[in-house]
């Protein structure tokens, strides 16, 4: 840890607690002895799949996203639940989202998509060796999948059609992977 970049929190408030988030104002003091204010918002983390089937295509799902107001493509993703491992997370969500299971997994990577603000982690998984299974999507979803071959969706990140943030960097990494130069990236069991 770099002593001269740490904060230290000297009081936190929970100002809302809702199901998925939870919103606290928080009391640090600064490296330099200062005291400031931050607002936080606390989620329990997401992991997200890109698939890679034998034919080289990839899942991708288009669903409205209301905090941005717009319907978005992105890999599917999930909530991780208490208590449950990420990778578990990745295989209930790729059942449940894309009707999809896998017998190999990578981890890609950990990303922390809103550092000024959220302590939001998503896990990124490449998921391989592919069965189609019953989608079993939860009451409240609604997506449109589609299946795609991965040089169009290498190329929807770069012609602006896919602007979510896990997608970009799941896709860029498996790129990376694939060209044996993300070096982060585990094999799972």
């Amino acid at each position: 840890m770099d002593a001269r970049l740490t904060e230290t929190v000297l009081d936190e408030t929970l100002v809302y607690d809702g199901s998925l988030l939870k919103v606290r104002r928080m009391t640090v003091r600064l490296p330099d002895g200062r005291q400031a204010h931050r607002e936080t918002i606390r989620h329990p983390g997401a992991s997200a799949i890109v698939t890679l089937d034998a034919d080289g295509r990839i899942v991708l799902e288009r669903q409205w996203r209301a905090p941005a107001g717009g319907a978005f493509w992105e890999i599917p993703a999930g909530k991780i639940d208490p208590g449950e491992d990420p990778l578990e997370t990745a295989r209930r969500e790729l059942i449940e989202e894309a009707g999809v299971s896998a017998a190999r997994w990578t981890h890609l990577g950990t990303i922390h998509n809103a550092i000024g603000y959220s302590d939001e982690h998503i896990e990124i998984y490449l998921a391989r060796d592919l069965t189609p299974c019953q989608q079993r999507l939860d009451e409240n979803e609604f997506l449109t999948l589609v299946s795609v071959p991965m040089q169009e969706a290498f190329e929807m990140t770069r012609n602006g059609a896919i602007t979510d943030v896990k997608t970009l960097i799941g896709l860029g990494w498996l790129r990376d992977y694939l060209d044996g130069s993300l070096s982060q990236a585990k094999e799972m069991a």
